[in-house]
């Protein structure tokens, strides 16, 4: 279902987080931590292997240094419950996506002062000023259970998921908050192959050329969705390789194993490249796989597949120099960014750990990257919080 409507809605100063030191990446620890495997028998889709090798000798690998001070406090005695989403638009603003519903009562300060939940939504301008925010139910449409992915269009329309046992939609609203466009109706999930309603949608992402919104559908359902990002109509789905989803039971991950031709839950995110491929992470399968824009599978990588649990691919984001030579892949279970290079896959680096301190992560779940390269990130569970990274140097690779 596509609902239209106008209805308005309600340094650590000298501390560099750096990609893996050349020393790390000579010593084979990236090498091991990647494997790449074909999983179609055409030859096209191999990844060499000689691409887990970090790279090519010339590439200088980026770093980058946390801003402890970013964002500036909040007003209002505002909190964030757990932080679910991130998108950077066409002025470097940082639009933030939370669960107030997260927080309890002792979060909330009722059992001593402060706090407020913010609103779910929040625009940051570049210096992490709050420009504005908004969000929650409204009239004409209906706000997710469990708030899950944004972006921000080339248009300037914020886009926002939901992974609740009930989100079977996505929202779509100018950057005021006024309600848009809805896409599917809450509680109607089909399944995988449902041309209307989504399941539990996880990432999202608008084609400014072909004005289409994609979707890594999801927590529920196993597939990449594309729809007109005008009207909602539907245009195309596939799962993983290509090939048409089912939602049949799967075997738990086993690394040892060949690759399933399935997806697992989630289907995290989805990102486009400036040469039209779509980068698709499939979270527990450790795994990231690319297609054409029809679909069409063109190769995959893996990324330290021992990862158990809740896998190591939780979103992919490209950088901004003019070839997107890098992908920057946020890992929730081991609670680092990964660094490939992006023509052969391999893992060129990687910054951060599990820990509460500036610079480290607990439960990282998404990443955005600014016009300067510089990246966001999100942390859910009891994270609960946004974190600048600048980047401020390129660091050479390994041979």
């Amino acid at each position: 279902m596509a609902i239209n409507g106008p209805t308005g809605a309600g340094p650590l100063a000298g501390v560099v987080l750096a990609a893996a030191t050349a020393a790390a990446a000579a010593s084979g620890t990236a090498v091991r931590e990647t494997v790449e495997r074909a999983a179609a028998p055409e030859p096209a889709a191999t990844v060499p292997a000689e691409a887990t090798q970090g790279g090519s000798a010339e590439a200088a690998v980026p770093a980058f240094r946390v801003d402890p001070f970013w964002p500036q406090e909040l007003p209002d005695n505002w909190i964030l419950g757990q932080a679910s989403g991130v998108a950077v638009d066409a002025r470097d603003h940082v639009w933030l996506l939370h669960r107030p519903r997260t927080l309890d009562a002792r979060q909330r300060g009722e059992h001593g002062m402060c706090c407020v939940p913010a609103p779910p939504v929040i625009e940051f301008a570049p210096d992490g000023s709050v420009v504005r925010a908004w969000g929650g139910p409204g009239e004409g449409y209906e706000w997710p259970e469990s708030e899950h992915g944004i972006h921000v269009d080339h248009e300037g329309h914020v886009w926002i998921g939901g992974n609740g046992a009930g989100d079977a939609h996505i929202l779509k609203f100018t950057a005021d908050g006024e309600f848009l466009l809805q896409i599917g109706s809450a509680g109607a999930s089909g399944g995988s192959n449902d041309t209307e309603n989504l399941g539990r949608p996880a990432g999202i992402l608008v084609d400014p050329d072909a004005n289409e919104v994609y979707v890594a559908d999801g927590y529920g359902n196993r597939r990449v969705i594309v729809f007109d990002a005008e009207t909602g109509e539907y245009r195309r789905h596939w799962g993983a390789y290509g090939e048409r989803p089912d939602d049949a039971e799967l075997p738990p991950y086993d690394p040892a194993a060949d690759p399933i031709r399935h997806y697992r839950s989630p289907v995290h995110d989805v990102a486009l490249s400036v040469d039209g491929l779509v980068y698709v992470a499939d979270r527990t399968n450790d795994r990231l796989q690319v297609f054409r824009k029809d679909g069409s599978f063109v190769r995959e990588a893996f990324v330290r597949p021992a990862t158990l649990g809740s896998g190591s691919v939780s979103g992919v984001t490209l950088s901004v120099d003019p070839a997107q030579r890098w992908l920057f892949i946020p890992d929730g279970t081991n609670n680092v960014v990964w660094i490939l290079d992006r023509e052969s896959l391999g893992v060129a680096g990687r910054f951060g750990r599990m820990g509460k301190y500036a610079g480290q992560f607990y439960r990282l779940h998404n990443l955005a990257i600014d016009s300067h390269g510089n990246l966001y990130t999100t942390e859910v569970n009891v994270g609960q919080r946004i974190q600048k990274f600048d980047r401020i140097a390129e660091q050479e690779s390994a041979p």
